[in-house]
C-alpha cells in the first residue's frame, strides 16, 4: 500500500510540473470580446515590422501569440487584440 500511495504522488507531482512546463504563462491581454478584436493579420505585420520573420500565429487566451524567428532565434510574442500592445516577448 506504501508503495502504491508513494507511485501515485509522484504521477501526480510529474503531470502537475509538465502541465507548468507546457503552459506559456502569459494569455491576458484584453477582456473585449472577440467581435471587438482587430485582425490578427495586423498583429503578424506588426511583428515583421520588428524585424521577425513570422512562422505563423494563434489565439492563445485573449491574447494573439505570434511565432517568429529572429537573428536565428525563435520567439513568440504576444499582442493585445485590443490594440495591438506587445504585451510580452519569449525567446524560445
Amino acid at each position: 500500500m506504501k508503495v502504491i500511495r508513494v507511485v501515485a504522488i509522484a504521477l501526480t507531482i510529474g503531470i502537475g510540473m509538465s502541465s507548468a512546463a507546457m503552459a506559456d504563462g502569459f494569455k491576458d491581454c484584453t477582456k473585449l470580446d472577440k467581435a471587438s478584436w482587430k485582425p490578427a493579420s495586423e498583429a503578424e505585420a506588426k511583428a515583421k515590422a520588428l524585424g521577425y520573420e513570422v512562422r505563423r500565429s494563434k489565439i492563445e487566451g485573449s491574447c494573439y501569440e505570434v511565432y517568429g524567428v529572429k537573428e536565428g532565434k525563435t520567439f513568440e510574442l504576444f499582442y493585445s487584440p485590443e490594440d495591438l500592445s506587445l504585451k510580452k516577448t519569449v525567446a524560445k
